[in-house]
């Protein structure tokens, strides 16, 4: 997909209200989440006594089942089949603006209001699927949510570290600058080998070429 100008926001809405409520400081949905993890995890500790150890190994996988979450949303919801005007302006609203414009910083992620109701919705989600032990579980998805936000936020705003990190980033560059049909997992790589969505990195292939050579 081609980025048009990074640096801007461009626009969705007509509407300066709706076109504001598309907007956000990452600080925002970053302390809701992460917020509503600590919260769910002491509740369940304290106030529904729920086993230390249940809870605790509940939260991990819960952060890591949001990564399989993440990994699915963006390949079969951000990324869907454009095959009528409707989808295609869902998938502009939801995803499409952010591969125009990557570096824009207030949409990076949900605004305070959408954050606090999607929070809400999947610690109740998982509490009735699961019960009380769901509060913790919802706890670590809220946590692995807020975390998914922090890294994607970074790779966008701040150069790549140097060090291990730095995998990351790469990963999400070959995503948003070599081709958007892989490497759709943003706080790790996991599921995109798992799934065979891994791009083939291209300073990779000219080494291996020049090396042939």
């Amino acid at each position: 997909m081609a980025v048009k100008n990074i640096n801007d926001s461009g626009r969705i809405f007509k509407s300066p209200v709706l076109e504001a409520m598309t907007k956000t400081h990452i600080a925002f949905p970053l302390t809701i989440f992460y917020g509503t993890g600590a919260a769910a995890l002491l509740l369940s500790l304290t106030r529904f006594e729920q086993p230390v150890v249940t809870s605790l190994v509940l939260f991990v996988v819960g952060m890591f089942f949001f990564t399989l979450v993440e990994y699915l949303v963006h390949r079969y919801f951000y990324h869907m089949e454009t095959d009528s005007p409707r989808k295609a302006r869902i998938q502009y609203i939801f995803h499409g603006v952010h591969h125009d414009h990557p570096r824009d910083k207030k949409r990076l992620a949900l605004p305070p209001l959408m954050s606090a109701l999607v929070a809400a919705m999947f610690i109740g989600l998982y509490i009735l699927a699961m019960g009380m032990p769901g509060l913790a579980f919802g706890g670590g998805f809220m946590v692995g949510y807020a975390t998914y936000l922090l890294a994607h936020y970074a790779i966008h705003v701040y150069n790549p570290p140097k060090n291990f990190l730095g995998a990351i980033w790469k990963h999400h560059n070959l995503h948003h600058y070599v081709g958007d049909t892989g490497a759709f997992g943003v706080s790790s790589p996991f599921w995109d080998h798992i799934f065979g969505t891994m791009p083939e990195d291209p300073v990779a292939r000219r080494k291996a070429e020049a090396a042939k050579s």
